[in-house]
This record gives structure tokens, C-alpha cells and sequence, in this order.
């Protein structure tokens, strides 16, 4: 006949002795064991990654937003009339012109008497780089 054992060891027959091995207390004298605060830390980390992908969102937005807009001049410029090749790295001056279209010159906007709308300066790029606008045109 098996001899018992006392209430204060563990084992098993198919185990032996594994007290060591089990996830939770087997002695009086063993450390309370607590389990973490899960949703604590889940909430932490839904705050912090929502506040950085926000950040990278509204990051984004302004360079669209940006993009937008250098297109949008782009296309004002492209679009006006003029009868020259324009030169890179030369400044150029968009104008309204009597009949309501858009005419770029080089002529600057303190040598006469037309309806100014920006300064651009053409890159290597061949993209119109703008130098100054009259305010909130795109926006």
C-alpha cells in the first residue's frame, strides 16, 4: 500500500513532485500571486497608439493638403497664356488680363497697373515653385 502524503506537498502519480511547475501558490508561506491589470494596460496602449496614428493621420493631411494646392498653381499656370518659353530659374508674374484669363509675364507687378495674382519662379522640375499670392486663393 502507497504511503500518503502530507496536505502541504503536492504530487501526483503521474508528475511527482511539481509544485515548482504549477501557476499558482501551493504553500501558506508562498507569495500572494495577483493577476495584471489587463484592461489597464490594453487602455494605455489603444490611448497611445490612436495618439500616434492621429498624429501620422493629420501629418499626412497637411502634405496632401500641400500637394494639393502646388498642384492647383500648377495648373493656373499651365493653363494661362503666354508667348514665350519660359526659363529655368527665371521669376515670372501671373496676372488677370482684360478678357478675365490668366496671362503669366515678366513684367512685375510694381512696373504697372494689372490685376496680380502670384510670383512664381519655374525648376528643373519644370513645376512652378510660387514666391507670394494674394491670401486664401485655394483655400
Amino acid at each position: 500500500m502507497e504511503k500518503e502524503k502530507p496536505d502541504n506537498v503536492v504530487y501526483s502519480k503521474e508528475k511527482g513532485y511539481n509544485a515548482s511547475m504549477l501557476p499558482y501558490a501551493t504553500s501558506v508561506s508562498a507569495p500572494v500571486i495577483k493577476t495584471d491589470d489587463i484592461v489597464a494596460w490594453k487602455s494605455r496602449g489603444i490611448h497611445n497608439v490612436n495618439k500616434e496614428l492621429e498624429s501620422k493621420f493629420n501629418e499626412l493631411k497637411l502634405q496632401y493638403q500641400k500637394l494639393m494646392e502646388e498642384f492647383q498653381w500648377n495648373d493656373m499656370v499651365y493653363n494661362a497664356k503666354f508667348s514665350f518659353e519660359p526659363v529655368i530659374g527665371e521669376i515670372y508674374h501671373l496676372y488677370v488680363g482684360t478678357d478675365g484669363n490668366n496671362f503669366l509675364s515678366l513684367i512685375g507687378p510694381l512696373e504697372w497697373n494689372k490685376e496680380h495674382i502670384a510670383t512664381f519662379k519655374l525648376n528643373s522640375d519644370k513645376k512652378w515653385m510660387i514666391f507670394n499670392e494674394k491670401s486664401g486663393l485655394f483655400s
